[in-house]
């Protein structure tokens, strides 16, 4: 480790002074450098839009001079003196086409009948033949042979010399002799034939001059740094006033094949930079095609990419060396403001190693400034009195500590003992509690089918006569089943007092013949009371249940209810489905005319032991029976207003597979 880096890990001068020159070291480059990057890019995104206007304007002018060109041969297509020329001979008319040809610049200019001897290119003849309008213009690619018919010298023009360029795909032969030709044709009225007219667009360099002048406002002497146009024949530069190294015109040297590739092959525009002869250029192609729709060359503008990089460069060193020079006039700057600032705290630095290496007198002493880290000097030196004066006094404290952890532990042995036996105590109780909740519920559990046997036996008395009817057979297999029911409850509570476990296996249970089978249970009580039964049913899904427990659960509310209207009423049970969180259920709903549970008792009314009928039951009827819906996952909900009855609702979950599959 440096020994300057050593001072900035300890020396509060060097850190603070770094924490102050962070925004400016650190954080200001990092806002600079996002700030110039996303300069740059708007920069070569506006040279990019730029390109792309020019190589719209320059498309608009080329479809003005083909426009124009057609235009022109129409009119003297359409004209009297072609017809008088026409109607006067051969030699007339030869003199009236090269004035005509003359007077609108172009490279030839014929009548033709498109004979079998016909000057006119196969190509345009096919066109002509199979159009149906009078008038046909465009772009066509010629052979030297059909240039030498068009015009004299056509052939020898549209010759060029194919220039060796770097990145062009490579190309077996050494010229190119084809011709790009801009033509239009018109039928003469009245004449069996058209005029054809055009120009050569090989070595045309004035109309590449004068789209170059009215883009970027230049003529031929201008250098091309200052924007240039280019007409390509395939790949080939038939037309430019791109410059070599020697300043002549960049005629016959060809484009990158990544570009041609995109362009011509692909027929999509180019809108990037791209080497051009021997420099970058930001440069716009787009694809050229003839009257067939064929894609035959390129149309091209661009601008030299060095002087724009040049000045976005400058203005990023620019920017760089002003940084510089601020962060070297802002640390001399904060330095000189940090000193007074830093000599306070160095002083208590200086002052807490002395307290680390024990000397409890040490003192920052009188500080003048009167800023927060002045009060911060003169609170510290408080402190340190303070933690001498506690020092002081943990150490009188230490005398005087054995005793008193003796003392203490004494205390949490008796505490301890004490615990332990009133725990002992709550053991015993609640063996007591449980065992008196088993006796009660066994002594009550078991008067409910006594009630119903001594019920039906009355019924069976009182039935009996000379002639035996089907309703004693009936009687006697209830006398029978509710015995088993006895033996079956204290089967149950044998098994509570051992492992909690209060029921059989559970089944499938149709809820509203377990309803009809409680409403027999309970038929004499509620004949007894001069009670109603109401049914209300709809179709439900089977449960999963001990079917006695749900038996049991059913008459121990019928009965409660039986009880509730003494003198007489409307027990109101009904069945429907019920979905509760989501989970498809069966709910049961029981509901009496009494007179009501008090509200300040209806939220204890499952409690174990708790009942309102004082002079009857143990209060484990409805404890037993939330403990047994639980069990199987359902619930047990009460409603109750005064003098209007109570309601019961027992939910069940739907049974989770089918029979079928048990």
């Amino acid at each position: 480790m440096t020994p300057l880096l050593a001072r900035l890990k300890t020396h509060v001068r060097l850190k603070l002074l770094a924490l102050a020159l962070l925004p400016i070291a650190v954080l200001l480059p990092i806002f600079l450098g996002v700030t110039m990057w996303h300069w740059i890019g708007r920069f070569d995104d506006l040279l990019i839009a730029k390109v792309t206007s020019d190589l719209r304007i320059a498309e608009q002018y080329f479809l003005k001079i083909e426009e124009a060109q057609a235009q022109s041969i129409m009119a003297v297509g359409d004209s009297r003196q072609l017809a008088q020329a026409m109607g006067e001979g051969e030699d007339v008319l030869h003199r009236y086409l090269a004035d005509a040809q003359s007077r609108m610049g172009l490279d030839f200019l014929m009548v033709d009948t498109l004979g079998p001897q016909t000057d006119v290119p196969d190509t345009v003849r096919k066109l002509l033949e199979a159009s149906a309008t009078p008038s046909l213009s465009g772009l066509i690619v010629v052979a030297p042979s059909e240039l030498e018919r068009l015009g004299e010298g056509l052939s020898e023009r549209a010759r060029l010399s194919i220039v060796p360029t770097s990145g062009a795909r490579p190309l077996e032969r050494e010229h190119e002799d084809r011709g790009l030709i801009l033509w239009a044709a018109y039928k003469i009225e009245g004449a069996d034939g058209y005029l054809f007219g055009g120009r050569l667009l090989n070595r045309n360099l004035d109309v590449i001059d004068r789209m170059n002048a009215l883009i970027y406002g230049a003529d031929s002497e201008t250098p091309s740094g200052a924007g240039t146009t280019t007409l390509f024949l395939d790949d080939v530069r038939i037309s430019t006033n791109v410059r070599l190294f020697e300043g002549d015109r960049a005629l016959g040297t060809r484009v990158t094949e990544v570009v041609w590739h995109q362009v011509v092959e692909q027929g999509q525009p180019w809108l990037d930079r791209a080497f051009v002869v021997n420099d970058w250029y930001v440069s716009g192609y787009m694809p050229l095609t003839d009257v067939t729709g064929r894609r035959v060359g390129m149309l091209y503008t661009g601008f030299l990419e060095k002087p724009f990089a040049d000045q976005r460069n400058g203005t990023v060193l620019a920017l760089g060396l002003a940084f510089l020079a601020v962060l070297c006039l802002a640390a001399p700057l904060f330095l000189r403001m940090a000193r007074e600032v830093f000599a306070p705290l160095e002083r208590m630095t200086s002052t807490m190693k002395q307290v680390e290496g024990g000397n409890l007198n040490a003192r920052i002493g009188t500080v003048e400034a009167e800023d927060e880290i002045g009060a911060v000097a003169r609170h510290l030196d408080r402190l340190l009195d303070q933690v001498k004066e506690r020092d002081e006094a943990l150490r009188d404290y230490a005398v005087h500590l054995n005793d008193l952890v003796d003392q203490r532990t004494q205390e949490l042995r008796e505490a301890n003992q004490k615990l332990e036996d009133t725990y002992a105590q709550l053991i015993l109780k609640e063996k007591l509690a449980s065992l008196g909740e088993i006796t009660a519920g066994v002594a009550h559990e078991i008067n409910n089918p006594i009630a119903v046997i001594q019920g039906n036996m009355e019924l069976l008395r009182l039935g009996l006569s000379d002639e035996i009817t089907s309703e004693v057979e009936t009687e006697l297999d209830l006398i029978e089943a509710q015995t088993r029911r006895i033996n079956t409850i204290v089967g149950k509570l044998l098994s509570f007092s051992r492992s909690g476990e209060m029921s059989d296996h559970s089944s499938l249970v149709n809820v509203s013949e377990a309803v009809d089978s409680a409403l027999v249970l309970v038929a004499a009580d509620l004949r007894q009371h001069k009670i109603e039964t109401r049914r209300i049913e709809s179709d439900v899904p089977l449960i999963e249940i001990v079917e006695n427990e749900l038996q049991q659960v059913l008459v121990n509310l019928f009965i409660n209810a039986a009880q509730a209207m003494n003198m007489g009423g409307t027990l109101t049970v009904e069945v429907k489905p019920l979905a509760q969180n989501g989970k498809d259920g069966v709910a049961i709903l029981v509901h009496d005319t009494g007179p009501g549970i008090p509200a300040e008792q209806i939220d204890h009314v499952f409690d174990p032991f708790f009942t309102t009928k004082q002079a009857e039951g143990t209060g484990l009827g409805l404890s037993i029976s939330q403990a047994l819906i639980e069990r199987a996952g359902g619930n047990i909900t009460v409603e109750s207003m005064c003098r209007r009855g109570t309601s019961f609702s027992v939910w069940c979950p739907v049974a989770s597979f089918c029979p079928e599959e048990e």
